[in-house]
């Protein structure tokens, strides 16, 4: 007898996630991939990926999606429900630990704080301007200072001297990291002193105002660095949390929200592997129809049109949709 799972996938601008959990929501398999700009040709990698090793094994159930692709990858495998990352990333947190009362979120290229209370989401905050606290500029800092991003956290642990590093922007903040190691400070300092930085950066701009109480959760992808996680716990004077699946919880939160849907419904959407091999298009216009000049998204499966969205009138959501490519 197959298995029956979950599937969650969290698209975003800079990875991709997939996640398969049982009815015990334990995972069975993730994957995080580089979106690198082509979200559709990695979604179908993973999920061939997926087909390949566990097809035979185990029956869908449920597909929940979320991420900035959420819609995209909705309409693409067949999704049973779609959420944003707020929602998604919160339902993960509280599964794992039932009294969260506030998640650090830092990603690729956003960060963002959720507060909970009696489980329940009352508030959030997301980066709006500036990309000094995400991972991407992190990344890139790795790679100008000739080290592994891997060994970032375990390096800043090894600091000596504390080094103020000016982080409230990303150019301010490269720019005074090449100042102090031309006064000569040791890499692991100047790297301790950017974790700081990071954390000043996100509790002053994402965190202003919010009351963070303990527990304290910390995920996605930049949790992976002990030295922010140790900033963190520095700024915050309580014990932060790394959930196991920290890279991945927006997947998790939205295949826990698949399973819940396919418990009210008791039928899934998904359209099956196959579509791993199905050939997708992207096309956009900007409808002249109206003042609000919405930006109009149709997908098409093998040069027919299988959705649109992103019109607030319904005109162009509801139209035929068995039109060849444009």
């Amino acid at each position: 007898m197959k298995e029956k799972v979950f599937l969650g996938i969290d698209v975003g601008s800079v990875s991709t996630n997939i996640v398969l959990v049982n009815e015990n929501k334990e995972i069975i398999e993730k994957l995080y991939l580089r979106t690198m700009g082509n979200p559709i040709k990695v979604l179908k990698e993973g999920l061939n990926n997926i087909r390949e090793q566990y097809a035979d094994d185990i029956q869908i159930m449920g597909v929940g999606t979320t991420g900035s692709g959420r819609t995209l990858a909705s309409f693409m495998v067949g999704g049973d429900v779609v959420k944003n990352e707020i929602t998604s990333h919160a339902v993960a947190s509280s599964t794992y630990v039932p009294d969260v009362k506030t998640i650090l979120e830092i990603g690729g290229q956003d960060s963002k704080i959720i507060i909970l209370r009696n489980h329940v989401v009352c508030d959030f905050a997301m980066n709006t301007v500036c990309a000094a606290g995400t991972g991407s500029f992190l990344d890139r800092q790795a790679a100008r200072l000739g080290v592994p991003i891997e060994a970032f956290g375990d390096l800043a642990l090894k600091s000596q001297t504390p080094v103020r590093i000016a982080g409230r922007c990303a150019v301010f903040a490269e720019s005074d990291m090449i100042h102090k190691q031309q006064l000569g400070y040791s890499q692991e300092d100047i790297i301790n002193g950017l974790c700081e930085a990071l954390v000043r950066n996100y509790l002053n701009n994402v965190g202003k105002g919010k009351e963070i109480l303990s527990p304290v959760v910390f995920q996605g992808g930049v949790a992976a660095n002990k030295g922010i996680k140790k900033a963190f716990e520095r700024a915050l004077g309580c014990e932060v949390y790394v959930p196991e699946h920290y890279n991945v919880m927006g997947a998790l939160g939205a295949a826990i929200l698949a399973q819940r849907e396919a418990q009210r419904k008791h039928q899934t959407n998904f359209l099956g592997f196959d579509i791993a091999d199905i050939d997708f298009q992207v096309k956009g216009f900007e409808c002249q129809h109206c003042p609000n000049a919405c930006e109009v998204v149709g997908i098409y499966k093998d040069d027919l049109l299988a959705a649109r969205w992103g019109d607030k009138c319904g005109r162009w959501t509801n139209i035929n949709l068995e039109s060849p490519v444009a």
